[in-house]
């Protein structure tokens, strides 16, 4: 005859107050809430089929939480430490793909004393874009991807990209280069008022 799975008995009235409480909350974490009314439909005398179709949620996890619950308590109700997925780079990695991004590019045009414009490395990049980032973290020894860069600088709010300036003139012999970006598009007329 198959052994029926119960929460344990109260232990004390606090405890009992803080998953009763936890179990009725609105504004706690879904998962916590979830384990706490386990708890909770377990102590009214349901079993785990019961509280599963109750909840909504397989019988495995029932008697998960109803083991974590028995052996650790209200402390066994959230998750362990290291869960989910590991970081591949460290913060220290991470730190330093920012500060590279922050730092001139090595081919960068600088004028010294003498005002003559000089790079430290004419063959390396002028500026920095995704892929540049990319090469100098992998030749700085960190294994990191295109789009790795990409989402580390987004999430630090890191600009990368050069800023554009767009010359206007109001000289009227002024003529722009190359073909104006709207030419498939017809200019709308505006309506007399």
């Amino acid at each position: 005859m198959p052994k029926f799975l119960r929460a344990r008995p109260l232990q004390d009235e606090a405890e009992a107050k803080k998953v009763h409480q936890l179990a009725r909350a609105r504004h706690a974490p879904a998962d916590w809430i979830e384990r706490a009314r386990i708890i909770t439909l377990s102590w009214d005398g349901l079993g785990v089929p019961a509280i599963a179709a109750e909840i909504g949620c397989h019988e495995k996890k029932v008697r998960r939480w109803l083991h974590r619950f028995n052996a650790d308590g209200l402390d066994g109700l959230g998750d362990r430490p290291g869960v989910g997925r590991k970081r591949r780079i460290t913060e220290e990695q991470r730190s330093a793909i920012i500060a590279l991004a922050r730092s001139a590019p090595p081919g960068h045009l600088v004028r010294d004393a003498a005002g003559e414009l000089s790079a430290a490395d004419e063959d390396k990049p002028a500026e920095w874009t995704l892929d540049t980032l990319t090469q100098a973290a992998q030749e700085a020894g960190i294994e990191v991807r295109r789009s790795q860069v990409r989402r580390i600088l987004l999430a630090e709010g890191v600009r990368w990209r050069r800023t554009r300036s767009w010359v206007t003139s109001r000289d009227r012999e002024f003529a722009p280069k190359g073909r104006p970006s709207w030419s498939s598009t017809p200019p709308r007329r505006r309506a007399p008022r």
